[in-house]
Formats: C-alpha cells, sequence, structure tokens
C-alpha cells in the first residue's frame, strides 16, 4: 500500500510524506526494519518509539504509523476518545498515542484480511493452552494449504493485527490467537480481524484477580464465538461446561470437540506413552491413530480441537492424524523437553502459568517421571487476586497426590510444601548439589517469575 491509502484506511493524515511511499509490511522494532516496512510508533516503558521514527527511515522503512507528529514521512493515527482495549499499559502511554496507532493498526489488519476472500481466519482463545493449540493448528493446517500463525503468543492488540498483515493473495488459512485481560477485549480484536472459525478450549482461573470471577471469564471467552458469522463455525470443548454452553451464544454452526460422547470429534483409547498421549481420533469422516510427541496428556484437547478445524477446512482423518503426530514443540518454554547428557530430563514449562496449567504440568511430569525421582520447581502464580494463597496450597497438594518427590518453591513460600529457596540462583544450587542421573525436572511458574532462566541453567550447565 501506499501511505496515502494506509491513511485513508485508517483514517489518519499525512506529516511529511507525499502520499507514494509504499510500505509492504509492519514492524514494531527498528531491529527488524526492511526496505518498505512501516514502523508502528508505540511507547513503551523504557523508549518511546516516536523518538527513533527518522532511525527506522534511514533503515530502510517506507514511512511511519504514529500517534503525534515525528520527523520521518508518516500518517499520524487519529485520537481515540477510549483507551484502546487489551494488554496495553496506559502508564506507558500517558497522552494516549500509543492506543492511537493500535487502533489505526487494528483497521489497517481488518482491511487487509477482508481483502482475502480465500483465507479462513480461525481464532482460538481459552485460558489456558492458545499457544500450544495455535501451533497444533499451524501443523496440521500447512498441509492443506499456506498458513500464515503467530510466532510464540502474539495475542493482543498489537501482536494479533501483526500477525494478521503477515497474510497474503496465497495464504489459505490464519490462525490467531486471542487473550483478553477484560471484558470486551475479544470482542474488539474480533471486531477488527472477524473469524470465520473460533476455538474455545477452556475457562479456568487464569487472570482471576483482574476479572473478579470465572463466570466473568467465561464471557469475556465466549465474545470469540459470539463475533462468528451465522455461517461460521464454532468449535468448542464439551468437556468443559462453561464452554460447552457457549453453544447458545452464537448462530454459527457448532462442532464440540472432547472425550464426552456427544463430541462430533472426539478421543478414544487414550492412554500416555512416556508422558505423550496416544488416542484414536474418532470423527464423522473416520478414525485414525494419534500419537502425540507433545508431552502431557493434557494436549489431546488441544489436538482435538486443531483436528476439528483441519476437518472443517478439507482435511481427512488419516491426514490430519498425521500432522499431529508429527507436530513437534514451536514455541518456546511450554512443556520444552531437554535430555541432559546425564540422564536428567528438564520440561521447561516457565513461560506462564495459572492453577490449571499447573495441575496439567504436574501430571504430565508423573507420568514423564514414573519409575523416576521427580522435582517440581515451581515459582509464583501471579494474577490470581484473594485467592492466590488457597490456589498456591491446592497446586501443592496436587504435586503430592500425583507422588511428585520434590516441590522446590523459588520465591513462592505460598505453596507451603517442600523446600523454599529466595530466588533463581538458590534454586540452581539446590538443584546442582542434589540432582541424580535419571531424575525428572519440571520448572514451571508465571512469566514474571523469571524461572525460564533457571530451566536454561539447568540444560547449559550439564552440557
Amino acid at each position: 500500500m501506499t501511505l496515502a491509502e494506509v491513511a485513508a484506511v485508517t483514517g489518519g493524515r499525512l506529516h511529511r510524506a507525499r502520499g507514494d511511499e509504499r510500505v509492504t509490511a509492519v514492524e514494531f522494532d527498528t531491529r527488524a526494519i526492511g526496505p518498505g516496512g512501516l514502523f508502528l510508533a508505540l511507547p513503551g516503558e523504557r523508549v518511546d518509539g516516536h523518538d527513533f521514527a527518522a532511525a527506522a527511515v534511514a533503515a530502510g522503512a517506507g514511512g511511519v504509523l504514529a500517534g503525534r507528529a515525528v520527523d520521518a514521512p508518516s500518517v499520524i493515527a487519529p485520537p481515540v476518545s477510549e483507551r484502546a482495549t487489551g494488554t496495553y499499559l496506559s502508564s506507558t502511554d500517558p497522552d494516549g498515542h500509543g492506543a492511537a496507532v493500535l487502533a489505526a493498526l487494528g483497521r489497517l489488519a481488518g482491511h487487509a484480511v477482508a481483502a482475502l476472500p480465500d483465507c479462513a481466519v480461525v481464532g482460538v482463545t481459552g485460558s489456558s493452552g492458545k499457544t500450544s493449540t495455535k501451533d497444533l493448528l499451524a501443523a496440521v493446517l500447512t498441509p492443506l494449504g499456506e498458513t500464515v500463525a503467530p510466532p510464540g503468543s502474539f495475542n493482543n492488540e498489537l501482536g494479533l493485527p501483526w500477525t494478521a498483515l503477515r497474510a497474503g493473495e496465497a495464504t489459505r488459512h490464519l490462525v490467531l490467537e486471542f487473550s483478553a485481560r477484560g471484558p470486551g477485549h475479544i470482542a474488539a480484536l474480533a471486531a477488527a480481524v472477524p473469524p470465520r472459525i473460533g476455538v474455545v478450549l477452556n475457562v479456568g482461573s487464569a487472570h482471576l484477580g483482574e476479572f473478579g470471577s470465572t463466570a466473568a471469564i467465561a464471557a469475556a471467552k465466549g465474545e470469540l464465538v459470539e463475533a462468528l458469522d451465522h455461517d461460521g463455525i464454532a468449535v468448542l470443548n464439551a468437556d468443559d461446561p462453561a464452554v460447552a454452553a457457549m453453544g447458545i451464544r452464537t448462530d454459527a454452526r457448532v462442532v464440540l470437540t472432547g472425550a464426552h460422547p456427544n463430541a462430533h470429534v472426539r478421543a478414544e483409547h487414550v492412554r500416555l506413552d512416556g508422558g505423550r498421549a496416544r488416542f484414536t481420533l474418532v470423527a464423522p469422516a473416520g478414525t485414525a491413530e494419534v500419537a502425540l510427541r507433545l508431552v502431557g496428556g493434557h494436549h489431546v484437547g488441544n489436538a482435538l480441537a486443531a483436528a476439528a478445524v483441519a476437518l472443517e477446512l478439507g482435511g481427512t482423518p488419516a491426514g490430519v492424524a498425521a500432522a499431529l503426530s508429527a507436530a513437534e514443540p514451536a514455541s518456546r518454554w511450554r512443556m520444552e523437553l531437554t535430555e541432559r547428557p546425564d540422564g536428567v530430563t528438564v520440561v521447561n514449562d516457565a513461560y506462564n502459568a495459572n492453577p490449571e496449567s499447573m495441575r496439567a504440568a504436574l501430571s504430565a511430569l508423573a507420568s514423564l517421571g514414573e519409575g523416576r525421582r521427580t522435582w517440581a520447581v515451581l515459582g509464583r502464580i501471579g494474577e490470581l487476586g484473594d485467592g492466590s494463597a488457597a490456589a498456591h496450597a491446592r497446586v501443592a497438594r496436587d504435586a503430592v497426590d500425583l507422588g511428585v518427590d520434590e516441590i522446590v518453591a523459588v520465591g513462592a513460600p505460598e505453596y507451603g510444601a517442600g523446600r523454599d529457596v529466595a530466588d533463581v540462583d538458590g534454586a540452581l544450587g539446590l538443584l546442582r548439589a542434589e540432582l541424580r542421573p535419571g531424575d525428572a525436572v519440571l520448572v514451571k511458574a508465571s512469566r514474571a517469575a523469571g524461572l525460564e532462566r533457571l530451566a536454561a541453567a539447568l540444560v547449559e550447565g550439564a552440557r
């Protein structure tokens, strides 16, 4: 597009630009800018992207999408009357410049995707498992046609439109991950880039401190299916009553997944082999055997959701099962398994955590570590509100009930079990002193705990 076209789509105005400057991709990091890039000037906690506008153009950018005047060819986004919804922190954006840029970015993404009639937009949300399911969706859809999916957890009002703008004329499937930290967030994202297929995995207690109740979380997650047109498809987890109930909130056709006998796409004969699930995929079109390479029985539900989408978009049971069975972990720090030379297995699941994902990871550890000594190295779970202490105590009880041998709480005395250490260095010292060949170690916490550093040190230190 030209900057003049960007201005027309976003409602912005040209500044220091002729209007014929061409842009072919959007970037928010000057280090990623290439020829024809449209640089997104966003204020952050440490620096303001507006101050780097000239540097972005010097690096090859065709222009800048900004919230205020900058020293570069640019489109100045119109101000927003209210703060843009999503995870963008208003404390880093006191003048609303970032909110204006993000709102304009959403309009730009929606315009670009609307020009791709042959591209099926698939949205996925849930309290846990979104990123893993997004990766499985990419694995099962790629054999059916060019597929664009976000790297990592690009799931907010910056990452989602950034991902959507990666789709082109050859793209047949656009997979988008929808997150929410409050009511209306998913609705706003879906209004910007409307999905044709909406997948809801589960309703748990992630961000309970911000939503206030699981009912409020369910209401927010259901915004995805409410955004579907009558010719859309809602893929809902039949094993989660709060999700299954969302069928009445949409005019779209509902496809149920799970172990429930009413599920249209379900798993039968589920068993775990070395922590990895095997099951029979059962669908109206037939059956096929699946042997997942991902660690943890909780991935069965994620795989069924991905299978249901692929079957709707032209896949066969045999082809979908083959793609699921070949899928490797694609996003970092999510049940990332490393076998050390000394026989110790390290499972790095330190990207994020909530009580449900904690229980799933602990269950995977118990299965993976059967016949071995198991360690659960756990950091604090964030955003739980008044129920934080009880939730941490429950996770510790789950670990004990599952037969985990050693619990190490890192800067999180709330667990009230096992051994407490103050920080990553304390945990690393304890583990280096006591790990034996054959042990299995799970490292998991909310992102703010930074336990990925511990997992990396455990792996690197043994090479």
